[in-house]
């Protein structure tokens, strides 16, 4: 299976990706989109035609970038929905509301490396929030991706999950010690994990997942971080602007090169190498987070997990 290449690369932008891009009539939701990442990535699939939903935890925040995003680019068909992905009653309102079609889910909301902390069903934090919200989300809104007939889901990762597979008999560090980059990386494995799966499970609608590495940007996410600089350890020349780190988010969701290919894992606008050790910095997927059995193991946890929440 060959792995799959685009003309675009670490320096393009979202909006060079979207170039050409026509998506009018075309519905879209993204998480998170409030600020940063989410709020690049709503602008420039509003600027191809599509009607946007901003799903988000402050409607506030999410209004004031939906008047913008209306404002440069002209799409009025911007819409903001309140969502705490820490919350299942919060997501079931959601999906619960939701009505029609749904064509493109961008999964882009999420926290990184906060303090210890738990839901009131004692999921630990960024499980909760990274995976298990995200998980019950797109669940709840299959059968709107369903009726579209070739709907996309787009899984936002990080090179960050090769800090720590799923730690199948702690996941909620009930006897480890809260590490917040252990706990980072094991929800971002479970990020790729979810999209193999979803691919797999419903293929029969026509749903692709797939998984993707903004790569190294100074947003929101990082607040939790010393100098808000995330874990410091990436050299100045990999760093992106905005614009460029939701590029692959983009690329996933709206190029023709990615017509019927779900389940993979992509970085800079291209497939990435499947690793079985660590490499250079930000590279490549770790073997264990596109792994069928790991990935149909997580879907059954995190159904049991949801399951016991009600």
């Amino acid at each position: 299976m060959a792995a799959i290449t685009t003309p675009y690369g670490f320096s393009s932008t979202a909006a060079d990706v979207a170039q050409g891009i026509d998506l009018t009539g075309r519905r879209v939701v993204v998480t998170g989109a409030s600020s940063g990442l989410g709020a690049e990535t709503a602008r420039v699939l509003a600027g191809t035609g599509a009607a946007v939903t901003l799903a988000v935890r402050d409607v506030a925040a999410g209004e004031r970038v939906a008047k913008d995003i209306a404002d440069t680019t002209g799409n009025q068909d911007l819409h903001v929905a309140r969502l705490d992905l820490a919350d299942p009653a919060s997501i079931a309102a959601f999906t619960t509301a939701w009505q029609g079609p749904l064509h493109i889910l961008v999964n882009n909301a999420g926290v990184m490396a906060c303090p210890e902390r738990y839901t009131e069903q004692g999921w630990e934090w960024q499980f909760a929030t990274n995976h298990l919200g995200h998980f019950a989300l797109a669940t709840g809104l299959h059968d709107a991706l369903a009726a579209d007939g070739a709907a996309r889901i787009v899984s936002v990762s990080s090179s960050g999950h090769q800090l720590s597979p799923i730690v199948w008999d702690d996941v909620h560090f009930a006897f480890r010690r809260y590490d917040a980059w252990l706990a980072y990386g094991q929800s971002k494995t479970a990020n790729v994990l979810f999209a193999v799966e979803a691919t797999r499970r419903w293929a029969d609608d026509n749903i692709t997942a797939n998984a993707v590495m903004p790569g190294a940007i100074y947003t929101n996410l990082q607040r939790h971080t010393e100098g808000g600089r995330g874990s410091g350890g990436v050299p100045a020349e990999l760093i992106k602007t905005v614009g460029q780190g939701a590029a692959t988010s983009v690329l996933v969701a709206t190029s023709p090169l990615l017509e019927g290919i779900g389940g993979r894992y992509f970085a800079d606008c291209a497939e990435a190498e499947v690793l079985d050790r660590r490499g250079a910095p930000l590279q490549g997927v770790a073997r264990y987070a596109v792994d069928p059995a790991g990935a149909r193991r997580l879907w059954t946890l995190s159904e049991e997990m949801l399951a016991d929440a009600d």
